[in-house]
């Protein structure tokens, strides 16, 4: 398994594997291919909020990684947020997320002083993984307010 950070060329990979990652039970609701593009292009740009990151297995893509980070005074500094992990329906069932969550470790696990992530409640899988990745529960209720 090979994770290098996006690059322009990659944006039909990374949109098609996002729209499969938005209409499957890891999240609550689609969003709209501007948001990929948006997210996409910010990262291709260089953005200090956010990291892009495909994954390839034996040549191929199998998926993608994105981060963000911020800064939490409840954590004592910087945050690093794994906003999604998507792997491939032909990919899956190779231990790839678990690689995943231990790159994501061993890369800012030093640097960072929370890692942090959502997962919906029915992803019981997604959730059993993080679990046993180190991750607890954080019972704060999320609350937004979009433009």
């Amino acid at each position: 398994m090979i994770l290098r950070d996006f690059v322009a060329s990659d944006w039909e990979i990374y949109r098609d594997f996002s729209k499969d990652f938005y209409s499957g039970g890891a999240t609550l609701h689609s969003i709209g291919e501007e948001n990929m593009r948006a997210t996409f292009q910010a990262v291709c740009d260089g953005t200090p909020y956010a990291r892009g990151v495909i994954i390839e297995q034996q040549g191929k893509p199998a998926g993608y990684v994105l981060l963000s980070f911020t800064w939490s005074n409840e954590a004592g500094g910087e945050v690093v947020i794994l906003e999604e992990l998507y792997v491939a329906p032909e990919f899956r069932g190779q231990k790839m997320g678990s690689a995943v969550m231990d790159w994501l470790t061993d890369t800012y696990g030093q640097k960072a002083m929370r890692l942090r992530l959502e997962v919906c409640k029915e992803n019981v899988g997604a959730m059993h993984l993080y679990e046993k990745k180190g991750f607890t529960r954080l019972d704060y209720i999320q609350m937004v307010r979009d433009k």
